[in-house]
């Protein structure tokens, strides 16, 4: 058995609800941690998602070093490839490709050996709770399964993702547009350790905000949906101030997938729409 498939069988563990110690060191968690932060499943609507709780659990202070190289080497994988390459790049492509490009240089067995213990440990022992979509850190977006939806600089899933954005348009208008669509291992794993990174190696507060890689249903279908012209604030309430949320809610797109005080501990997402079934 060779190392990666010694981590992905932890996953099995993980689901029988036993704590892997090897993980539970690394990420320093409290001496009565037993995996098991279902208390915490209505935090976000308590506290603010930047803000830090005593319950949070950050990554050990010798992690710190490699988790700033390891968002400092993506950020050069995802400049280097360009982004709309790197939002649908797999792991494989991620290392080969560094590997490749003096102007990334190659990833070191450390910075390997986190991104995989980061991926296949269980997300519930720092307190998302929500199900893991993409089981394997190799697993990739076939390109032929995809369309880029111009305008964008996303890609949506073939079928029922591109379906339904297309009645969106048609039925919201065209001030609304595609904000976030598919994405792949890599790219979610650099917005989750760049969140982390933010706030010291906090794994807990950046899973407020954002799925942890594997996690996120953005790697197999739901997107995102904002206002044309309103930036950033797409990704904040005031989204819910805007006539597209308001007509998304009247002709019954928004199923929210996270609900205010939601039980996986993520943040109220009013402009994230629910595709895949689960």
């Amino acid at each position: 058995m060779n190392r990666r498939e010694f981590i992905a069988g932890t996953i099995l563990a993980a689901a029988s609800g036993f704590c892997p110690p090897a993980f539970a060191r690394a990420l320093a968690l409290p001496k009565d941690s037993n995996c098991d932060l279902a208390a915490r499943d209505n935090l976000p609507g308590r506290l603010g998602i930047n803000e830090t709780h005593e319950m949070d659990v950050f990554l050990d202070s010798g992690d710190l070093p490699v988790l700033a190289s390891v968002v400092a080497r993506l950020k050069r994988v995802r400049r280097t490839m360009g982004y709309g390459n790197f939002s649908l790049m797999g792991f494989d492509d991620a290392v080969s490709n560094a590997a490749a490009y003096s102007s990334i240089g190659a990833f070191t067995p450390a910075e390997v050996a986190f991104m995989e213990r980061l991926f296949y440990e269980d997300a519930s022992i720092y307190g998302f709770l929500g199900e893991k979509k993409l089981l394997r850190i190799t697993d990739t977006i076939r390109l032929k399964n995809i369309v880029k939806i111009p305008g964008t600089g996303n890609c949506l899933y073939r079928g029922t993702p591109l379906a339904t954005y297309k009645k969106i348009k048609a039925d919201v208008g065209k001030d609304a547009v595609l904000t976030s669509g598919l994405r792949g291992i890599v790219k979610q794993m650099l917005l989750f350790l760049s969140k982390a990174q933010a706030h010291e190696g906090n794994l807990s507060l950046a899973s407020r905000s954002l799925a942890p890689p594997g996690y996120s249903y953005h790697g197999v279908g739901d997107f995102d949906v904002g206002k044309i012209g309103f930036g950033i604030a797409n990704f904040t309430e005031r989204f819910t101030t805007t006539r597209v949320y308001s007509s998304l809610v009247d002709t019954g797109y928004v199923k929210l997938r996270y609900t205010r005080g939601n039980r996986l501990g993520v943040r109220f997402e009013p402009w994230h729409i629910k595709v895949v079934a689960s």
